[in-house]
């Protein structure tokens, strides 16, 4: 038994209390005083130096657990390699390409990769990666050069900081097929029929994608400011776009038309 001082949310405060943990539960003490086991874990998320860990019933209940970062990456790889979930264990390279560029020290790394109500994760025996559903941007087949070999791979292209970063998993092709498929549907509210938007639409939506600011999109597609707005409209519903900024348009107001028109007046001799 492994027994590790935490900070348990209780009531919107954070509590004291020690979490004992043994090979299929762990058990937080008062002022909680429950155990859970980890088949009854449904859901896993970080937060900074805290856990967010979702138990299955009805309702669900969310406990948050906060402790130093090495007990929490120990506990953490623990609940993912027992907690409910589909997993398998696979050859992993995360991240290997961020921002179109390949990562100099990436490497494959032996492990699992377990895939949970809101993300991906990938663990090894000194790295844990997660990548949430929400943040999925494809998965595909692919080829990759391993010993000089041509290996089939699975793709996972995701966001992180608003960078596309890409990460491979690795394992036998039987199993890699199985992989995709459960991977494509666990991130399936990402996919869209593609037909939802017209020619001009999907022009602006590759030109943000490229990296245009709203002036150039504007001029580069030779439409109005209003126009551009109501494109931007229809991708926030769509959920393909975040507002980073809105951006005024101003005019002067009475007091202000006086101001700037005293202020340009040439001094009184």
């Amino acid at each position: 038994m492994t027994e590790i001082p935490v900070k348990v949310e209780k009531d919107g405060k954070w509590v004291v209390s020690k979490i004992d943990v043994t090979q299929d539960q762990l058990s937080i003490r008062e002022p909680i005083n429950t155990d859970i086991t980890f088949k009854s874990i449904i859901n896993i998320e970080e937060r900074k130096n805290a856990l967010s860990i979702t138990v299955k019933g009805n309702p669900e209940k969310t406990y948050l657990i906060a402790t130093v970062p090495k007990a929490l990456q120990v506990l953490k790889r623990m609940i993912i390699m027992a907690c409910s979930a589909y997993r398998l264990s696979a050859y992993f390279m995360s991240p290997a390409i961020r921002g179109g560029v390949m990562v100099t020290d990436a490497q494959w790394e032996k492990g699992a990769i377990a895939v949970l109500k809101t993300g991906i994760w990938f663990v090894s025996q000194n790295k844990q990666v997660c990548v949430p559903t929400s943040e999925v941007a494809g998965i595909e087949m692919t080829h990759r050069d391993l010993q000089n070999k041509q290996v089939d791979v699975i793709k996972i292209d995701h966001l992180e900081n608003g960078e596309v970063v890409t990460s491979f998993v690795l394992c036998p092709l039987s199993t890699l097929h199985v992989l995709l498929n459960f991977l494509k549907d666990a991130t399936k509210e990402m996919d869209m029929k593609g037909d939802e938007l017209d020619p001009v639409a999907a022009q602006v939506g590759m030109l943000v994608y490229s990296g245009m600011d709203s002036h150039a999109i504007e001029n580069m597609l030779n439409i109005t400011h209003k126009d551009l707005d109501q494109i931007f409209d229809k991708l926030l519903k769509l959920g393909l776009i975040d507002v980073l900024f809105t951006r005024r348009e101003v005019q002067l107001t009475p007091k202000g038309v006086r101001f700037i028109s005293d202020a340009v007046k040439p001094p009184v001799p």
